[in-house]
């Protein structure tokens, strides 16, 4: 009884962590809800020779757009503030998003998800400093698990309506896109710019902890290794979202309606994931990180090696699960190296390794599938590659500290 009223004391900020935790999603809701609706894309735009890289290629173009603008988000983020950039990258975020709607031309489409990444870019960016900046270590975790546990059903909503809609036009999931102005209102009404002088506090005992010698400098060798890892890790948490579609259509699967029925259900494995990712809390970072490697690169090569659409959600509950511990892995990993004066410059490099991964993953898939053949080899080349991460980053990352559980790490 005591655990669950210290869990329910570090919960403290609800509106505010409710408001982030949905914000928190607005950047992969962006691509979640386009998987369905990529076979339609593609057919729509049949004419166009090139249509069937060019397609995933645009869904994920806003990760080339964060890729590029997240470090220079990060870097205002720490000099002007968090509250003003988040709420205006949000509007900006709902009206690129439905823009594709009123549009019928593959490049103006493209130009449209590119505008899209710099609101998604400064949006990634502020929520995950704001995780760092309203709550400590304990607290980050637990609004960190109740982010992964929320997210799934959003998604999972998002993911039945996507099928419909695309049924019933072929730009019609761009309309989800709405959902940004409420948001938005709720980030009017709650959201509050932290003080650094009380955050200089927490953070000096946690240096005092975690890196003493440290002093104020930027730690560019911690976040050059969380930007590699992460960003392997993105592209093939991007995998299934983006090709998902096309790798269910050789298991004979073609109708987007079905489609989204059939993935619905099991995308609410990530909400297994994010229980997951808190039961190892007390663990160190290489065990948070090789068991999500493990589960996601087990879910793709099961995907890729299914012989019919029974198997291959079988093999998406595994992947799903996988991918509900990814994001809050790398993110609690992170703010483990990142002081309040550096937070937001840190957490913009991590935004861009994340999404450039994230636009990315198409050329990688592209490649995976000439050389294979087929779309469900090009899913066990991805799987095969998950598994050798898992084992490398179980092996070798922070050796030093990997069995003393609780302990920050450093690089």
């Amino acid at each position: 009884m005591s655990r669950l009223v210290s869990f329910f004391r570090r919960l403290t900020l609800v509106p505010q962590g409710i408001t982030i935790v949905t914000a928190a999603f607005l950047p992969i809701f962006a691509i979640v809800s386009m998987f369905p609706a990529v076979p339609a894309i593609i057919d729509h735009f049949a004419a166009d020779p090139d249509a069937r890289w060019k397609v995933p290629m645009m869904v994920s173009a806003p990760g080339l757009t964060i890729a590029l603008i997240a470090p220079f988000a990060g870097w205002f983020v720490d000099r002007i503030g968090r509250r003003p950039l988040l709420i205006g990258a949000t509007l900006l975020y709902g009206i690129f998003g439905t823009a594709p709607f009123f549009l019928d031309s593959l490049n103006a489409v493209f130009a449209s998800r590119l505008l899209l990444g710099v609101a998604e870019a400064a949006i990634l960016t502020i929520v995950n400093t704001l995780i760092g900046d309203y709550w400590e270590d304990e607290g980050r975790r637990d609004w960190l698990m109740l982010q992964g546990v929320a997210g799934p059903f959003l998604a999972s909503g998002v993911i039945a309506l996507s099928g419909p809609a695309t049924a019933m036009r072929w730009n019609g999931i761009f309309l989800v896109y709405l959902i940004a102005f409420p948001i938005f209102f709720a980030m009017m009404a709650w959201l509050f710019e932290p003080k650094r002088q009380a955050h200089d506090m927490v953070d000096a005992t946690d240096a005092s902890r975690a890196a003493p010698s440290a002093g104020t400098l930027f730690p560019w060798m911690p976040v050059g290794l969380l930007g590699l890892v992460t960003l392997c890790a993105s592209c093939l948490y991007y995998v299934f979202i983006i090709n998902g579609g096309l790798a269910f259509r050789e298991v004979g699967v073609t109708d987007p309606s079905a489609l989204s029925a059939m993935t619905a259900l099991p995308s609410l494995s990530v909400i297994v994931g994010a229980l997951v990712f808190r039961a190892l809390g007390g663990k160190a970072n290489a065990v948070q990180l090789s068991a999500f490697f493990l589960m996601l690169g087990l879910g793709l090569l099961g995907i890729g090696m299914a012989t019919s659409a029974k198997w291959m959600i079988a093999a998406l509950v595994v992947q799903q699960t996988g991918a509900g511990m990814a994001v809050p892995s790398l993110i609690a990993w992170a703010q483990t190296k990142l002081p309040f004066q550096h937070r937001g410059r840190g957490m913009g490099i991590w935004t861009a390794c994340f999404f450039f991964g994230q636009f990315s993953s198409p050329f990688l898939v592209h490649k995976l599938n000439d050389a294979t053949g087929t779309m469900q080899g090009a899913f066990m080349a991805s799987g095969l590659i998950g598994l050798v991460l898992a084992i490398i980053i179980f092996l070798f990352l922070d050796r030093s500290v990997r069995g003393a559980p609780g302990k920050l790490e450093t690089a």
